[in-house]
């Protein structure tokens, strides 16, 4: 059994001004930010999305087989904590490179950061950060405080971001 890392951000006392240049910068090479809001809700967006999740995914230690389409839908987009507007999109030269998918929890009282992911050609570029950026304003214009996100203990590069961005430890345990 896995002891899941348990992370939070508390919103309301982060500085996203520090992180502002990634977005700059990604933005001078060519990089667009949108959401999956702004792109539409359509099958071939759904697809997109599905495609772009199942790829960033494969590198999560002990991951096992992804999700069926059909499963993907049902369990992450046809849900009522899904957020088209919650779902941040890098786009280059028409190409979805990254995501980072926040869905909402108003009985809990947080909000949830699903899977942040790039597609490995474009790693390295702080688009992770920027796109985490991205979610966390999204979290705060939504009205929550805290941003919850569960990994894997071996999955070092998402936990040293998230830590970078003021992340803490919670308590352990498996996402439900």
């Amino acid at each position: 059994m896995v002891d899941w890392v348990r992370l939070q951000l508390n919103v309301d006392e982060f500085n996203d001004g520090d992180f502002g240049p990634y977005l700059h910068g990604a933005r001078e090479s060519g990089i667009e930010f949108t959401t999956f809001a702004e792109v539409g809700d359509s099958a071939g967006h759904r697809r997109a999305l599905y495609d772009l999740n199942k790829t960033c995914s494969a590198d999560i230690p002990e991951r096992g087989e992804f999700y069926t389409y059909d499963e993907y839908v049902s369990r992450r987009i046809d849900v009522p904590s899904f957020r088209a507007d919650g779902v941040m999109l890098a786009i280059r030269d028409g190409v979805w490179i990254g995501m980072s998918a926040t869905s909402l929890h108003p009985a809990q009282g947080y909000a949830f950061s699903e899977m942040t992911g790039v597609l490995a050609p474009y790693r390295g570029q702080g688009l992770s950060l920027a796109l985490k950026l991205l979610a966390i304003r999204f979290v705060r214009s939504s009205g929550y405080r805290r941003l919850v996100a569960f990994h894997h203990p071996r999955n070092v590069s998402a936990i040293a971001m998230n830590r970078r961005l003021g992340f803490v430890e919670e308590a352990s345990g498996r996402p439900e």
